[in-house]
């Protein structure tokens, strides 16, 4: 941990980046979509520019078997903190694998609207019971909590390496919680990937952040402009020593699609 820390701080001092003058090649740290719709086909079209797809991060769900060793009840709790959709994926395969039935009145708070709106995948999806931040940030977040915090109990799923500012608000203000370990997190060897020279480099989370530096020792952005989808991954990068280019969400741009498309007209009327 400390000799990664190291190269963060080293890489503060080398990093440099600038808008590419012509965007040929984006690669999105995330698996290629299924079927042959997704807006970052539309955008590759758009702007006759290529799009590879390639996750930064490989996510290991923990078995159920290890899980019961953690003595957390899942059906004791009313409330439920999500940060990602992996986190989602993996609560609800939990409580599949273990025939846990999550009460229809449970409530949901989710860090984007984005990650509520994947909530629809396993429930049926009601404003009313399924909350979403602002901006992106834990703040946001808290605040949200805040105001429905009153009489639940509050579980938040997470991997081996979870967000500590989190769980330390939840203490803070006395909310009855636990911390569900279900999954973790591994760096992918993205080694091979990134020699192919992308203008543009999408991440997605703090653990894409340290599959690039774990993978590439002092890294250097060489012009490269980097992109990060959520308050937390934007923070793990520029802790690196990384300059970012494209953010999301923000107002003007909710979606890495927007955000990203915004960058590539910029871009092109830069060209221009």
């Amino acid at each position: 941990m400390a000799s990664l820390e190291r190269r963060m701080i080293k890489n503060s001092e080398k990093s440099v980046s600038s808008t590419p003058l012509k965007v040929k090649k984006v690669l999105i740290a995330q698996p290629q979509p299924d079927g042959v719709k997704s807006p970052y086909f539309d955008l590759a079209k758009k702007y006759s520019i290529h799009i590879d797809f390639y996750p930064f991060i490989v996510v290991e769900g923990i078995p159920a078997k290890d899980f019961r060793k953690q003595k957390i009840d899942i059906a004791a709790y009313s409330a439920v903190v999500f940060t990602s959709r992996h986190a989602i994926d993996h609560f609800f395969r939990i409580c599949e694998e273990m025939k846990v039935t999550v009460s229809q009145e449970t409530k949901y708070f989710c860090i984007t609207e984005a990650v509520a709106l994947y909530l629809q995948k396993f429930i049926l999806y009601r404003k009313r019971k399924v909350f979403y931040g602002a901006d992106g940030t834990n703040k946001s977040l808290f605040d949200v909590i805040n105001k429905h915090k009153d009489n639940e109990q509050f579980l938040y799923p997470c991997s081996e390496s979870f967000d500590s500012e989190i769980t330390n608000w939840l203490k803070h203000h006395n909310c009855e919680h636990a911390t569900p370990v279900l999954y973790r997190i591994v760096s992918n060897d993205i080694k091979e990937v990134i020699d192919r020279k992308y203008d543009v480099i999408c991440l997605f989370t703090p653990g894409g952040v340290r599959s690039l530096l774990e993978n590439f020792p002092g890294y250097k952005q060489n012009g490269t402009a980097l992109g990060a989808f959520g308050a937390n991954t934007s923070k793990a990068a520029e802790e690196a020593g990384l300059v970012l280019d494209i953010k999301a969400p923000l107002p003007q741009s909710p979606s890495m699609i927007s955000a990203l498309d915004k960058f590539l007209l910029a871009a092109t009327s830069k060209k221009k």
